[in-house]
């Protein structure tokens, strides 16, 4: 590793609630301990390569606004080493022990696919020293099969054979390079599956397509030993559409539809949430209970923006929810919290990314305590458990049993035609929420 790139920050340290200092953490303590884990361990952070390593602040509307330390160096190969040194000082700093990474994030795309495929053996085998030195891992690694102009049509729902072939070589490459770096999980997502309309869709060869790339990658973990997880992201629109990975339902229809249920759970990210017109907790809660919640992209959506904004999560009361359901689904590991979020264009200094960072961590570190002490007050779930008890009685014991059908149904009616209700309570229910946070 080459000189410090970061030479403004030091190590960034916990200094408590009351800290007034930008370069410190007030909420999250690595070492404290919570529900019977560290906060590392509930969490375990993840640092994305992509906005953080490579993001200039470039949007729909303009140019960059950041220059990097290693945006200097004109060698793509060279560029790609000095940016690793970059990432792995940065999370240092800040005790951030995983990272998450496409292919053409962590090495640039060469003219031929051997070519790249070179880089990315080089790059990646100087990233395996600094993990090597560092003790950093590999959360998840996954494949870019949307920006490249040969993904306009999309990659395994190309109306090309040729694109889908050559997606399937580039998720080869990148699952090894994943098993390779010790990467606990491989990511899926869609950023192209879909369409823009159905006059020029076969939409039942896409998905029959789409299907049989997640079953040939399925098949080829097991072939070269990958252990990890396999998780698909849903995203319900932006660049397509109609994506096909809409949100949890919709990959749920999806991979029961084609017998993929056993091998893939679901990466959830927060801002996707909102562009499905869904609560993070709410994609969250579905996944839980369906048994398929594999990991988590950290980030929050601007509610007065149509698109993908990515913002780094300073929202305690949707983290606090979302770790409700973290705590309840017994932890998120061999998954982490991957900081899918960048910094606003106009914050364009190094320092941005750290305090970016911090305000991330501090805020699900705080959600995380509300969480445990809400789970552990258990108001909400003896209020949810009371006002469901009609269903561990009676004729509620026998619909759950399925010993009664709608003939059994109406004779009970008939003879119980005044049916009384109970409140909902939800704005008791959301001001307990509060007081957990306010006052934990």
């Amino acid at each position: 590793m080459m000189g410090e790139l970061f030479p403004g920050v030091g190590k960034i340290e916990f200094e408590g609630p009351l800290s007034r200092n930008p370069l410190a953490f007030r909420e999250y303590n690595a070492e404290e301990v919570i529900a019977g884990k560290t906060m590392k361990e509930h969490f375990r952070f993840a640092m994305s390569w992509w906005h953080t390593i490579c993001s200039s602040g470039i949007d729909m509307f303009g140019s960059g606004t950041a220059v990097r330390p290693w945006d200097s160096e004109q060698d793509p190969v060279k560029r790609a080493k000095l940016a690793a040194d970059g990432a792995f000082e940065f999370m240092q700093k800040l005790g951030i022990e995983y990272f998450c990474f496409h292919d053409r994030d962590i090495a640039p795309e060469a003219p031929t696919l051997a070519e790249t495929n070179d880089r990315l053996d080089e790059v990646c085998g100087y990233v395996k020293e600094l993990m090597n030195k560092t003790g950093i891992k590999l959360l998840w690694g996954t494949a870019n099969l949307f920006t490249h102009p040969r993904y306009m049509h999309g990659a395994a729902t190309s109306c090309n054979a040729d694109i889908f072939a050559f997606a399937a070589a580039q998720v080869r490459k990148a699952m090894t390079l994943t098993r390779d770096l010790g990467g606990e999980n491989y990511v899926f997502w869609g950023g192209r599956e879909g369409y823009e309309t159905l006059l020029n869709t076969n939409m039942s060869l896409e998905l029959d397509n789409l299907a049989r790339f997640l079953g040939m990658a399925a098949a080829y973990a097991k072939e070269i030993g990958f252990t990890g997880q396999l998780l698909i992201e849903p995203k319900p629109k932006e660049p397509t559409k109609h994506q096909y990975d809409y949100d949890v339902p919709a990959v749920l229809a999806f991979l029961r539809k084609y017998g993929l249920e056993k091998d893939f759970k679901i990466n959830l990210e927060a801002n996707h949430a909102t562009l499905a017109g869904h609560t993070f907790h709410h994609e969250l809660h579905l996944a839980r209970i369906n048994g398929v919640l594999g990991s988590i992209d950290a980030n929050q959506g601007d509610l007065f923006l149509g698109w993908d904004t990515d913002n780094f999560p300073t929202d305690v009361g949707a983290a606090s929810l979302a770790m409700v359901e973290v705590l309840k689904n017994g932890g998120i590991a061999p998954g982490g919290f991957n900081f899918d979020a960048h910094v606003r264009r106009p914050s364009f200094q190094d320092d941005d990314l750290f305090i970016a960072y911090i305000a991330g961590m501090d805020t699900f570190a705080k959600g995380l305590k509300v969480a445990a002490k809400l789970i552990e007050g258990g108001e909400i779930g003896a209020f949810v458990e009371k006002r469901y008890e009609s269903y561990t009685t009676g004729i509620g014991r026998k619909i759950v049993e399925g010993s009664v059908g709608f003939s059994e149904l109406e004779t009970y009616a008939l003879s119980h035609d005044q049916p009384v209700n109970g409140s909902g309570r939800q704005e008791m229910l959301e001001s307990i929420v509060n007081r957990y946070m306010l006052n934990p």
